[in-house]
């Protein structure tokens, strides 16, 4: 097809994209019978809107009209956002993986007009460089091997498929659950590479691994062992106060470049920002350090005025770039600090790091990581620096502003709706809560007249269907609304997510869930979302949310499905720790869920109960109110997997109930 396509999309990542002189099209059937006909390779370019990276490869090959000719002439060219498809971007990640090349955005993959890969990259410069070859001397290769090397083509193709296939066969033959020990050995083992100093896993560039950070938070409750908790509050820390925080804005960037969170790359997404929520609530509520309430305070307003949209739910990003240079909104010289504080710069300066000289690239990325600055300072003096933020941050919003994707995704917008009713609970912030209830009725709001989910709407269009990761998400986002409002129906809705699953993602020889419905039948192959990446896996977020409803409902089949998961996926633990945190997560839930009931009025509720079961922060509690007609005083009832224990009435009483039961019934 002889032209751009991309305006006809939704996705703002595409958009970006429409004025390329390549012939781009959109993943479709259009699209794929173009070189089915034409008997030509399918140049296939995977990224996303906040891509940094994406975005220089735009400007320097796709915008350059003699390349876009050679890729018009020789390929049909196929723009994907990896955020609307994920299912996409897994699958052809994985076989570049299966090529031996490291991940990254842009994704460049070869293709047969089958969407059989058989060869890709990342990024390519335009010249030769750092060792790599041109883009333009890529394309020329892959066009002379489809042409004149066809037995090539067939051998990568065989050799790539059989790697997949390999790799979603079933993960190991279900028995009984494994020791408990393995998930002790497990955060033993990761404890060895924390970097103690700053936080994280030792080395760069630092992404902060959400779903890791909680199965170290488990691994203190569970044992008892106070340095899994010292790992996670020194990691927290560390980003709360590091350039990878905006500390006029509020909100995480995806990951730091360097060992020690100064540098980011300065996409903010809505994903990072929904876990990042939700690990600093158990911060704040077992350590009460008024660090974690202030960037769960800010966070949280960030999300509200500048990610939320009129609909309801929430926008997926804003860009790295601003006027395509990378953190142009975010960096600070020290004249232009001194031009909006005047007297008050100098303070501003020695404890957030501004310098003449500049922290990066001549410029100043605002950080607390100073000795002398990263403790929390009185409170008169933290007064006076949060209005000297809101006045530099008045300036900054003089200047032009990093692009907003406003896409929405289903299990983004869940991962932070369950943030938020948490964080309503932590903060005593109803207006978070009806933020949470508002996203969640409108992702419900997008079902099918089949009942199925959506996982991408954009432009008052939905533009992908619901995937694994989505109705996970869900199930959970449901469970922690129901805890935060007591409301039966978000029960209903969860156990609706969950049949869908086991109609349309289990596989039951791998206990494992496939990404894509298997309705989905463009793609070469289909994979299971059993490994952790930016998201958990669907998998493990599945048997967690499982073993929950079992909790809350008291049906055996909840329970049943959570326990062969963990039995299929345990074999994967010994050889992956890192990707399989979510995974572990759901084991350590089955053995020390709890369900504390309330029963008793809201109203009445002893602030002093209320206080001990805060500073719980355990993410394996749940919490229930119930209001009998009857009650004259509150009584609290404690349950786990196997029983349930004797009602009891004060403070005290919950609090060594708690305490008692935190290892888990089965150890």
């Amino acid at each position: 097809m002889a032209r751009n396509r991309l305006a006809e999309t939704a996705s703002p990542y595409l958009k970006q994209h429409a004025d390329n002189p390549v012939h781009w099209q959109p993943w479709d059937e259009d699209a794929l019978a173009e070189a089915r006909d034409r008997q030509v390779p399918i140049h296939l370019s995977i990224g996303y809107a906040a891509c940094h990276w994406c975005h220089v490869m735009a400007n320097e090959s796709f915008s350059d009209r003699g390349t876009a000719d050679y890729l018009n002439q020789n390929f049909v060219n196929i723009k994907v956002d990896r955020e609307e498809r994920p299912d996409i971007d897994q699958v052809y990640m994985a076989a570049l993986h299966s090529l031996g090349e490291p991940g990254g955005w842009p994704l460049t993959m070869f293709l047969t007009p089958a969407t059989e890969p058989f060869w890709g990259g990342t990024y390519f410069p335009p010249t030769p460089r750092w060792g790599r070859p041109s883009f333009r001397q890529v394309l020329q290769a892959v066009a002379e091997t489809w042409q004149h090397k066809p037995e090539t083509v067939s051998t990568n193709t065989k050799a790539i498929t059989d790697h997949l296939t390999r790799g979603s066969s079933p993960a190991s033959t279900p028995g009984d659950l494994p020791n408990p020990e393995l998930l002790d050995a497990s955060a033993a083992q990761i404890l060895v590479h924390f970097d103690l100093d700053h936080g994280g896993l030792a080395g760069a560039p630092k992404f902060p691994q959400a779903p890791l950070l909680e199965m170290m938070w488990r691994a203190h409750l569970r044992t008892g062992n106070s340095a899994y908790a010292d790992a996670v509050l020194i990691t927290l820390r560390n980003i709360c106060q590091g350039g990878i925080y905006d500390h006029l804005g509020g909100g995480f960037a995806r990951y730091a470049v360097d060992d020690t969170w100064l540098v980011p790359h300065f996409e903010k997404m809505l994903s990072d920002n929904g876990q990042l929520l939700y690990l600093l609530c158990l911060a704040y509520e077992k350590t009460q350090d008024p660090l974690f309430r202030a960037r769960l305070e800010e966070t949280a307003d960030w999300l509200l005025t500048e990610m939320r949209l009129p609909c309801g739910a929430f926008a997926t990003s804003l860009d790295a770039d601003t006027n395509h240079e990378e953190g142009a909104t975010y960096v600070w010289r020290a004249e232009e600090v001194d031009d909006v504080l005047g007297p008050a710069a100098r303070h501003f300066a020695e404890v957030y790091d501004v310098t003449d000289m500049g922290n990066w690239e001549g410029h100043n990325i605002l950080n607390r990581l100073r000795p002398g600055t990263f403790d929390w300072r009185g409170a008169k003096d933290e007064a006076a620096l949060a209005r000297h933020r809101a006045q530099l941050l008045s300036a900054r919003k003089n200047r032009p502003q990093p692009a907003r994707d406003d896409k929405v995704l289903t299990d983004w917008n869940a991962t932070l709706i369950a943030a938020l009713a948490r964080s309503s609970t932590t903060l005593s912030r109803p207006d978070l809560l009806s933020a949470a209830s508002e996203a969640f009725a409108f992702l419900t709001k997008l079902q099918s007249e089949s009942g199925s989910l959506t996982h991408a709407w954009c432009d008052g269009r939905v533009t992908a269907g619901a995937l694994a990761t989505d109705y996970a998400q869900m199930m959970r986002a449901a469970q922690e609304l129901h805890t935060a409002t007591g409301q039966k129906d978000y029960i209903d809705s969860a156990k609706e997510f969950f049949s869908r699953l086991e109609a349309s993602h289990y596989d039951e020889d791998s206990g494992a869930y496939y990404l894509a419905n298997a309705d989905n039948t463009a793609l070469f192959a289909r994979l299971h979302s059993d490994s952790d990446e930016a998201m958990p896996a669907a998998t493990g977020v599945i048997a967690e949310a499982s073993a929950r409803l079992f909790l809350l409902t008291g049906e055996q089949r909840y329970l049943e499905r959570a326990a062969t998961i963990i039995r299929h996926q345990a074999a994967s633990i010994a050889h992956n720790l890192i990707a399989t945190a979510s995974v572990q997560n759901a084991w350590d839930t089955v053995l020390r869920a709890r369900h504390l009931i309330v029963l008793g009025s809201r109203s009445k509720f002893d602030p002093a109960i209320h206080d001990v079961v805060n500073a719980e922060a355990d993410p394996a509690l749940m919490r229930e109110y119930q209001a009998p007609s009857s009650a004259t005083e509150t009584r609290l009832r404690l349950c786990d997997m196997d029983r349930c224990y004797p009602d009891v009435t004060r403070s005290e009483e919950i609090a060594d109930l708690l305490s008692r039961t935190r290892g888990g019934h089965a150890r």
